[in-house]
């Protein structure tokens, strides 16, 4: 928005010209969404709580620890949708289409994790809102998605160190929707501990930030020999706006969690960082800097498989966070573990971008 109105008058008013700058705007995209969630959090907080009963209802088959949390407000995602749409819209150029692409993936999942939460906390369960229901309005919002992309790019994936960019044609809306619902999927199952799944998201966010800004730019994509998306480099201000409000909204998730995050949240964090990499064809690079994502998800798919098959569980819980919490480990100790395991993935991920 400001870049819409004040970049025009740059001719009159040269300090004007910083807004030309991707790099300015993200950069103040993410303080943006920071500063809101500190002045909001504490409202926002007491809002939940007074409109929420008991909170967040608590599995029954999971970790004895977890009960008490009883009565901890949930739904806390809905700040970080909050203040990562303001920030976008005020930063961000409002004539790209990725931009109100991402938007719409965002808040579009963002919906779906509303309604299982709503329907946890109307009916006091666990269950939410049925597992069919939820992968229908995935495909629908991932479907859209991914025309839209196949449209606006061409259909390949970036395939890192190789350098080689796979060329999927019609398939490529298939493995879109995949992406999407999986990463939307895998944040919600990693989404078990204080703070374990916003922390890593951030820094994901972060690394796929950098992507996105020389994927925009011809002469950096050109010679980092990765494919060049005209108009991605913008997905940058949302990148920024996402790491702010996910920073804003750790300040009150740490351990001992203020809120939670609740599927509104990620669910939509999921489906924001799959669009990203979606858009600028680099679903691997996210799978690299998403590792704890992918590891959340296949040790779920890998207990269920071997139950089935052979009556034994692998992990004692899954998610594998709960395995640790059950073999002692302290909840902090799990978190800060898994945190600095995201770090050092993010990091990797961003270095395959000169390894090819």
């Amino acid at each position: 928005m400001l870049y819409n109105y004040l970049y025009p008058l740059a001719d009159q008013y040269s300090f004007l010209n910083v807004f030309q700058y991707i790099t300015f705007r993200a950069a103040y995209a993410l303080i943006t969404a920071l500063v809101l969630s500190w002045l909001f959090g504490p409202l926002f907080i007491r809002w939940l709580k007074s409109n929420q009963g008991k909170g967040q209802p608590i599995r029954e088959d999971g970790p004895e620890s977890h009960f008490s949390k009883q009565g901890t407000p949930t739904m806390g995602g809905l700040l970080i949708l909050s203040t990562l749409t303001l920030s976008t819209l005020l930063w961000a150029d409002l004539n790209n289409m990725f931009i109100w692409l991402a938007l719409m993936v965002t808040l579009g999942y963002g919906l779906i994790g509303w309604l299982d939460d709503h329907l946890k906390i109307k009916h006091a369960n666990s269950k939410g809102l049925a597992g069919r229901w939820k992968l229908i309005l995935q495909l629908l919002f991932g479907g859209i998605a991914a025309v839209a992309l196949m449209q606006m790019t061409d259909p390949i994936v970036d395939i890192p160190i190789i350098n080689y960019q796979w060329d999927m044609g019609y398939w490529y809306i298939l493995f879109v929707i995949f992406v999407l619902i999986g990463t939307s999927n895998a944040v919600n199952l990693t989404d078990g501990l204080d703070g374990l799944a916003v922390a890593p998201t951030f820094m994901v966010a972060a690394a796929l930030g950098v992507v996105v800004y020389v994927a925009g730019h011809s002469g950096f994509a050109e010679y980092l020999l990765i494919p060049y998306v005209p108009g991605a480099g913008e997905l940058a201000i949302f990148c920024g706006a996402l790491v702010g409000a996910c920073l804003g909204f750790l300040w009150f998730n740490a351990y001992p969690a203020q809120v939670f995050m609740g599927d509104v949240g990620a669910l939509a964090l999921g489906g924001a960082l799959a669009f990203v990499a979606c858009a600028v064809h680099q679903q691997f690079l996210l799978a690299i800097a998403g590792g704890l994502f992918v590891l959340e998800a296949v040790s779920v798919m890998i207990q269920v498989a071997s139950f089935k098959m052979t009556g034994k569980r692998v992990f004692r819980m899954a998610p594998i966070h709960h395995h640790y919490e059950l073999k002692g480990w302290a909840e902090p100790k799990i978190i800060v573990r898994f945190w600095i395991i995201t770090l050092i993935l993010a990091l990797v991920a961003l270095s395959t971008l000169k390894l090819r």
